[in-house]
């Protein structure tokens, strides 16, 4: 998995346990390509708990056996207080390149409103991010194929923020 990716990995693994302490199952299963979250962005089991085990060695979140016996006890992860405060962090920074909407900003999209954050706020910073970066796109003329795409995904970006702020009213 590229670095990007697994920060990106942690980051989402650490919102959902924010919001709600759970075992890794319960977090695998938000994240399986039918899950809530997973409709979106997906990730395995084995990349899940890969980002649990990071974030407990950085000491973002902590495991506690439930003592109610009643079958196979599981490991619930748990934020700490830096966990909380890291977590708060990524959900309000705007993600900085056009290419990140279709994960990391769809996603905190999605972890926003489970958390019930408001979201004009969030997209009026991410559009001061992106719109300079748009405007330049559009600037450049040129027909070659890469070009027309940068543009065609410029304006879609553009247009989901525009909804988005309409939606987050």
């Amino acid at each position: 998995m590229a670095r990007q990716d697994a920060q990106l990995a942690r980051d989402v693994v650490l919102a959902l346990v924010v919001l709600s302490p759970r075992h890794g199952w319960a977090v695998h299963e938000e994240l399986a390509p039918s899950g809530t979250i997973g409709r979106a962005w997906s990730l395995s089991r084995q990349l899940v708990y890969r980002a649990i085990d990071t974030l407990v060695a950085d000491g973002l979140v902590k495991r506690a056996t439930p003592k109610d016996g009643g079958g196979a006890d599981k490991v619930i992860i748990s934020p700490t207080a830096a966990g909380k405060r890291h977590a708060e962090l990524w959900l309000n920074t705007p993600v900085s390149h056009l290419r990140e909407v279709r994960t990391e900003l769809v996603v905190k999209v999605m972890l926003r409103e489970q958390f019930q954050l408001p979201l004009q706020p969030f997209v009026a910073k991410q559009r001061q991010v992106f719109e300079p970066l748009i405007d330049a796109i559009n600037k450049n003329n040129s027909q070659s194929p890469v070009e027309m795409w940068r543009r065609e995904s410029a304006s879609a970006v553009r247009r989901y923020l525009t909804r988005l702020e309409k939606y987050g009213n």
